[in-house]
């Protein structure tokens, strides 16, 4: 009896034993599933993964009115293009387009969450920097940060012009307690020259991906930034220098692409007048990663005869359209006499597919066909445009479809995406920043420092590659 009482007793004294080493405070401590612990972002593998987070929101992640084209906010409220489709579809747009809209509607905080989410990012970068791992070195820290703070500056810059002053939040400001407090009551410019100014003077001339942003894209934008602040005199050497020296980040002397619709081919992405563009690939798996701001915005109903199918979205102004007319000598009636009835540009309005219609046969800038569909014209590799046949809704948004970035026929399946509710999904890059933008830009710079001759040369390089790019 005695002898089963001292094999209890050892075995409760083991066991004991047991539970005190194993109730340590480390049992306790289970690393949460699906977090990356701050140690792992702080090392140079998740500094990049973070960063290339940041990329990844420049496109608007599928928030169609978040997207840096603005086409919703620069074009449709600009009067280049109307919604289209029908006027009960996508009913939140209908008020930006007249003018009407209110802080509470719901399409208002669309670009505003964008834009906010690339800076939580960006931020985010610039903040884990402050505790990076050692395997991360000071030249690592200057590349990692001149490039998040050039993506800080783009998104400062898209909510500068939408919405004008918001609040100004960088990576010393606690997310965590009174983020609610930050007021909208500074001048966002400075704060974006400044950043621009860091990846200036930071980042390389070219880079081992082409998607990463380098010093003469900051250069061209820092100066775009100037010309939204008046600073004309600021923003000239910055492009005489663009223009002279600056290349593409993979290295491509900039210049235009020589015949104009070259420019919107999945094929030909970063060439060499793309300085600086949001990299967008088909059949990854999600359509995020591809281009997609402009999904609703093909010719509508085309079958397998056109691209899309759907959705109607994006039709061209008349206003937009006329302002193609020229004069004999291929020049633009500045005096904006191509919305007189004489001169308007002839269309199908009204008219069925069926019945017959002549294009237009006065004179028209070449680019034209290039940038709108419109009945009778080649559409990309498709077909002749057959008018009404693909126009939703004909007396809402008029008879004109869309063209630039829509996928070509040969380019099915290959820069577009068939793994969504459309095939509208494209792998053809959005170019923010053009050469061709950069040379009209520096043209008004020079104007307005009385180089008239100067913008004249910069112009005229435009409007030859246009003469030179006729279908």
């Amino acid at each position: 009896m005695n002898n089963f009482k001292l094999k209890i007793g050892a075995l409760l004294a083991s066991t004991a034993m047991m539970v005190a080493v194993s109730c340590s405070d480390d049992f306790l401590e289970i690393p949460p599933v699906g977090e990356l612990a701050s140690a792992q972002l702080s090392s140079l593998a998740g500094l990049d993964a973070s960063l290339i987070a940041a990329y990844s929101q420049v496109n608007g992640r599928g928030n169609r009115l978040g997207s840096p084209s603005n086409w919703v906010w620069g074009s449709i409220r600009g009067g280049e293009a109307n919604k289209g489709t029908d006027p009960g579809d996508f009913t939140t747009i209908n008020p930006i387009q007249r003018f009407e809209n209110q802080a509470a509607d719901g399409e208002m905080g669309s670009k505003y969450n964008v834009c906010y989410e690339g800076i939580a990012r960006a931020n985010s970068v610039l903040r884990l920097l402050g505790t990076a791992g050692p395997d991360v070195t000071e030249n690592d820290k200057v590349r990692l940060s001149s490039q998040a703070r050039f993506l800080r500056a783009h998104f400062y810059f898209e909510l500068a012009r939408v919405y004008n002053r918001t609040p100004y939040v960088d990576e010393t400001v606690d997310y965590g307690s009174g983020l609610e407090e930050v007021k909208n009551d500074k001048d966002l410019w400075p704060f974006i020259i400044a950043d621009l100014e860091y990846a200036v003077a930071n980042l390389p001339a070219t880079q081992p991906q082409v998607g990463r942003v380098n010093q003469w894209a900051a250069k061209a934008y820092l100066a775009k930034v100037y010309m939204y602040t008046k600073e004309y005199s600021k923003a000239k050497p910055l492009f005489d220098d663009v223009i002279a020296n600056g290349v593409t980040s993979n290295g491509l002397k900039y210049d235009l692409v020589p015949y104009y619709d070259d420019m919107f081919r999945g094929a030909n992405d970063n060439h060499q007048e793309s300085v600086w563009a949001y990299q967008a690939a088909a059949g990854t798996g999600s359509v995020l990663n591809a281009n997609p701001e402009f999904d609703l915005n093909f010719p509508y109903n085309t079958g397998p005869a056109g691209p899309g199918n759907c959705c109607g979205f994006f039709q061209p102004s008349f206003t937009f359209v006329n302002a193609f007319r020229t004069n004999a000598q291929g020049l633009p009636l500045l005096d904006k006499s191509y919305n007189n009835p004489a001169n308007e540009v002839k269309s199908d309005m009204g008219v069925p597919s069926g019945d017959p219609f002549t294009p237009d046969a006065g004179n028209l800038d070449p680019r034209l066909d290039h940038t709108v569909g419109r009945r009778g014209i080649p559409y990309l590799d498709w077909q002749d445009h057959p008018g009404q046949a693909w126009i939703r809704n004909q007396p809402n948004g008029g008879p004109y479809s869309p063209k630039k970035y829509v996928y070509a026929r040969s380019e099915q399946g290959s820069f577009q995406d068939n793994s969504s509710w459309t095939p509208g999904y494209t792998g053809i890059n959005f170019m923010i920043i053009r050469f061709a933008d950069v040379l009209l830009m520096a043209a008004e710079a020079e104007i307005e420092v009385g180089s008239l001759e100067k913008a004249r040369e910069y112009v005229n390089r435009v409007r030859t590659r246009a003469i030179n790019s006729k279908l």
